[in-house]
């Protein structure tokens, strides 16, 4: 099993890819709470060039909620990650977690049903750009 899925986007700049995944979460519910940029951090703290890549936090409120109710430590694996990378060849990926995948191991089937739920929502915003 992938532990994300994921859409490569060819003709568009790495900030223009970033805008399109946040509003594509927006419709599915999803606000981005963090966001880390790799490609300064790596460069202010290791002094090493690095492609852009920037990792997301998006979190659905009412999902995480539910969540919560059904596994009071499941906040160890939120926010959702959203991933924004610029490839080898100059290209963007947008890539998300696999909810189902990250909480296989707990073992709760109430959390497995909103995993569910979580996962057709992330593909839809990654797969809809």
């Amino acid at each position: 099993m992938d532990y994300y899925f994921c859409k490569t986007l060819s003709d568009t700049t790495f900030e223009t890819a970033i805008e399109k995944i946040t509003n594509a979460l927006k419709e599915e519910g999803f606000g981005v709470l963090t966001e880390i940029d790799l490609k300064a951090t790596f460069k202010k703290k290791l002094n090493v060039d690095f492609p852009y890549y920037r990792i997301l936090g998006a979190c659905n409120p009412e999902f995480a909620h539910k969540a919560l109710l059904a596994e009071n430590k499941i906040g160890t694996m939120l926010p959702c990650n959203v991933i924004v990378r610029e490839t080898e060849k100059g290209d963007i990926e947008v890539a998300a977690v696999d909810p189902i995948a990250s909480m296989t191991g707990v073992g709760n089937f109430d959390l497995a049903t909103i995993a569910e739920e979580v996962r057709g929502k992330l593909k839809k915003a990654v797969e809809g750009l």
